[in-house]
């Protein structure tokens, strides 16, 4: 079983031993409204609820709305099925349930989970509202867009409509065994549905499905990234925001994964001679023994961190998410010309080194074999023999350690921690943003988020206090991740006046594809975020205070531009 509360792709796996305290407190609910809020759209009928924002301010909540047919039975491992009508009026009072993965304390998990949650401020808004779509964190293979985990009370503070979102996950949302069995990509083509369902009912919740934001961090920034480029996406979206995550960076993006749909059909008994006969096996398999072999299913620890990523799809019949490598749709101009926000955080996966540290049978690993371990752990999938990975291995262990072997002090933590953070997330960014500022004439913006607050996905062991700014630490002030942390209350607290600042930024860019103030958001007043530019590579860092900079990480970036050579204007 996971430990505690591990990160993994910004994820808070719900996992045994969980050491904060769950805050149910911020679920606002109540029983002294008279009547639940009712919306009725071109599809159906739902019943809400009301919630309060972090201000006080009372919105309506519609969750655990399902925008597909549940995925079981003969659905199972199949592409979503929309759900264009319902028969009966649906009770979106309360959260449904995450999709299948390891819990702890009956949290509720199950097979039938493609569902979404949509709080509005006013479904009968005379002005249509921005919309926010989020697609949360989690590797692929862990999180939700429940509201324990995706609290909207930050955000509904704004004139917004936001919607967070639900996908399969693991080898029930993203099994690929090269053929027609299972073509792969069934975690983004749920993304696609709950798109699609959003253009054809946001309106009665109040939300303009002509000003449709998608955003999401580490897997969900993947994905917004594959929407920007996917045929089935088109026109779903109109403004971007990818935190913490690339596609485009060493990761090769490969045609299938069937070693890891033979490895699932191994952890269940099942055999694994031909696709149909792992596929058929994995079908009389319940959800909950899928979800639970997770821990398994990585080749050491919880590396790699990224197990299962994007496929690039062969043509069986079906409607291909992915029809083409990401770098080559970009450089074939496929990147759709829309407002975009790139993001990572100053210290990403840090504590990943930290781990390897306080474990010895990892250190002692690391040692014995760094080449073999740096080829899995951070992407080193260079075409050729094992000498030049090797040697990729030995010229990052020069970059960032100074040549030497691992050892348990502060320089190795230090660089060891940057060289995970660049592996898994920073070279990626850096990689995207710059293609991107290339490649679409609409604005590109660039942050860094280095505020380190009260909270924070690491904290010291001994101390219990933040070192760092971690992998999903911004997402601490969009959204109430009461299931783990306590609320942040309005106040003139240093946390409060973040949650301000990044709920004005998304609200600004929501609505006019800018960040920047226009004289109605205050907190803002003082920053001036310029557009990322080719020759200008300008950034802003989120820290106290907000500062614009040049040139991210970049010294850092050379070796691995040096490794994985491409000339960003002509995508060669």
């Amino acid at each position: 079983m996971l430990a505690a509360v591990v990160l993994v792709c910004g994820a808070l796996v719900v996992a045994a031993n969980h050491h904060h305290r769950v805050h149910h407190d911020l679920d606002h609910s109540t029983a002294s409204t008279p009547a639940a809020p009712v919306v009725r759209s071109v599809s159906g009928q739902f019943r809400g609820s009301w919630m309060s924002s972090r201000r006080g301010r009372q919105f309506e909540a519609y969750r655990g709305v399902r925008y597909a047919q549940p995925p079981v039975g003969e659905l199972r491992f199949q592409p979503p099925q929309l759900m264009e009508n319902y028969t009966s009026e649906v009770d979106a009072s309360q959260d449904g349930p995450a999709c299948p993965q390891p819990t702890f304390n009956n949290y509720p998990v199950h097979e039938d989970c493609l569902r979404l949650n949509v709080y509005t401020p006013d479904h009968q808004s005379k002005k249509p509202l921005p919309v926010v779509v989020f697609m949360h964190a989690g590797g692929f293979y862990s999180v939700s867009g429940r509201s324990d985990v995706a609290g909207p009370q930050h955000l509904l503070d704004r004139d917004l409509v936001l919607v967070t979102i639900n996908y399969r996950l693991g080898s029930l949302g993203f099994l690929s065994t090269g053929d027609k069995y299972a073509p792969g990509n069934n975690g983004f083509k749920d993304q696609v549905a709950a798109l699609r369902w959003v253009q054809r009912n946001i309106a009665a919740f109040g939300g303009d499905p002509n000003l449709v934001t998608i955003s999401g961090y580490s897997a969900g920034s993947f994905s917004v990234m594959l929407h920007m480029i996917s045929p089935m996406s088109k026109g779903l979206f109109h403004r971007a925001i990818s935190m913490s995550g690339s596609p485009i960076s060493q990761i090769v993006i490969p045609r299938h994964q069937r070693h890891l749909a033979e490895r699932q059909a191994k952890l269940l008994q099942c055999p694994t001679d031909s696709s149909k006969a792992i596929i058929d096996c994995l079908k009389t398999k319940t959800s909950k023994e899928l979800g639970d072999s997770l821990d398994k299913m990585f080749d050491f620890g919880y590396d790699p961190v990224l197990l299962w990523v994007p496929i690039h799809e062969q043509d069986f019949g079906q409607e291909m998410f992915l029809p083409q490598q990401p770098l080559a749709a970009v450089c074939a101009g496929r990147l759709q010309r829309l407002p975009y926000i790139v993001s990572q955080t100053h210290d990403e996966f840090f504590w990943k080194a930290l781990d390897v540290l306080r474990n010895p049978k990892a250190f002692d690993n690391w040692r014995a074999d760094w080449p073999g371990l740096a080829k899995i752990a951070l992407y080193l999938t260079i075409a050729g023999d094992n000498s030049s990975i090797t040697a990729a291995a030995n010229r990052l262990k020069q970059a960032y350690l100074g040549g030497k072997d691992i050892n348990n002090d502060t320089a190795t933590a230090d660089g060891f921690g940057k060289l995970y953070s660049d592996a898994i997330i920073g070279f990626g960014a850096h990689r995207l943003v710059n293609l991107a500022a290339r490649q679409s004439p609409r604005p590109v913006y660039y942050y860094e988020f280095g505020y380190i607050g009260n909270s924070s996905h690491y904290v010291d062991p001994d101390t219990k206090r933040p070192i760092a700014a971690a992998h999903h630490d911004d997402l601490l002030y969009l959204f109430n991740v009461s299931y783990s942390f306590p609320s942040i209350p309005p106040s003139d607290s240093k946390d409060s006046k973040m949650v301000d600042k990044m709920t004005a930024i998304f609200y600004n860019f929501a609505r006019h594809g800018d960040p920047n103030d226009r004289g109605d958001t205050p907190e803002l007043a003082d920053m001036s975020w310029p557009q990322f530019k080719p020759d200008e590579r300008k950034y802003l860092r989120v820290d106290t205070p907000f500062s614009v900079r040049s040139n991210l990480f970049e010294e850092r970036f050379k070796v691995w531009e040096e490794l994985f050579p491409l000339d960003y204007q002509t995508c060669k």
